[in-house]
């Protein structure tokens, strides 16, 4: 499944939150794809933040990881940057962005 994930960062965050993901640990890596990504991609606009994440299913993604203590140590850096914390409840994997449109849904055709 494909996801789409909306946040924001705290006003003048912006260069310390792209510094701080030049340098994601490699077993934060490790554990993000042993828990079912397979991509991960990260854009900013000014402070809004807008994630497409490729996995098998978001919940399990975010169950795998939320006591995991290498993601733990991280969430707990990357929200000195953020305007709220990630939900890794049931609430939180609902939170994806609603699909308006594809070029070329899974199974289906183009309308």
């Amino acid at each position: 499944m494909r996801i789409a994930l909306h946040t924001k960062l705290k006003p003048g965050a912006e260069a310390a939150y792209e510094v701080a993901h030049r340098a994601v640990p490699a077993d934060l890596v490790a554990a993000i794809k042993a828990a079912g990504a397979t991509s991960w991609t990260i854009w900013r606009s000014g402070t809004d933040l807008f994630h497409v994440i490729d996995c098998a299913a978001y919940d399990l993604l975010l169950s795998r990881l939320a006591e995991l203590p290498v993601n733990v140590s991280w969430q707990l850096q990357i929200n000195e940057y953020l305007e709220g914390t990630h939900d890794y409840s049931g609430t939180g994997a609902a939170a994806a962005l609603p699909v308006v449109w594809e070029l070329n849904p899974a199974g289906g055709a183009d309308e």
